[in-house]
């Protein structure tokens, strides 16, 4: 299986620092988020790896190069115009091949097990969900056995937020649009076919994306 690694975002709510640095280059510990989570992914057995760019994307290409130091390959995706999640990882099929895929957010620090996710192969999408915490005022999804579903767009049922990581298969992105868009489209099409797989995952999850979030991280690996 190989794998992508969402890379090319501002990181809007995390400037000023993100105006000088991308978000998955930020130093955790000793060294950049995206070193931790290229060598998650080959603790899982996934040695291809795609990651797209754009803002400050040449630092990513310097900080990574070609993922020897990690044991993986790393091959790029350039993006000139931002593409979101779902334009960004449509663009970057060719290299990923005509099999399944991980997909992981690249400002997320988890636990979880990726080797996991290596055994998946989902009709369209097998997502990592998580009971949603309480910095966020929203839920987009619930488990009904493995299903995914999603019972309108802020409704009592949904009780589970998407970790930002998961297995996705070519065929979720039939009849997608061109240009940029957002993966939650898709998902949100595929749970209403009932096409949406997923796992509940309650261990340490943490979405970078505020300075209090990043904080947080930092502390735990102090």
């Amino acid at each position: 299986m190989k794998a992508m690694i969402l890379a090319a975002g501002r990181g809007e709510r995390l400037r000023p620092l993100t105006e000088r640095i991308p978000k998955p280059m930020i130093p955790i510990g000793s060294e950049p988020l995206i070193i931790h989570q290229l060598r998650w992914l080959h603790r899982a057995g996934i040695r291809d790896i795609v990651i797209n760019v754009h803002h400050l994307g040449e630092q990513i290409e310097r900080g990574v190069g070609s993922g020897a130091d990690q044991g993986v390959r790393v091959r790029y995706s350039r993006e000139d115009d931002l593409l979101d999640t779902g334009g960004g990882v449509k663009r970057a099929l060719p290299l990923l091949g005509p099999g399944p895929f991980a997909v992981l957010n690249g400002d997320i620090w988890t636990s979880y097990p990726f080797k996991n996710l290596a055994r998946k192969r989902p009709q369209q999408a097998h997502l990592v969900l998580t009971p949603t915490p309480p910095h966020l005022s929203r839920s987009d999804f619930r488990l009904d056995g493995e299903l995914v579903r999603r019972d309108g767009a802020v409704a009592a049922g949904n009780d589970l937020t998407y970790c930002g990581f998961g297995v996705l298969a070519p065929a979720l992105f039939e009849h997608s649009p061109d240009g940029a868009f957002s993966l939650a489209d898709l998902y949100f099409r595929a749970a209403a076919a009932g096409a949406l797989t997923g796992e509940v995952f309650d261990g340490t999850w943490i979405d970078i994306g505020t300075p209090g979030q990043l904080k947080r991280v930092r502390r735990l690996t102090r």
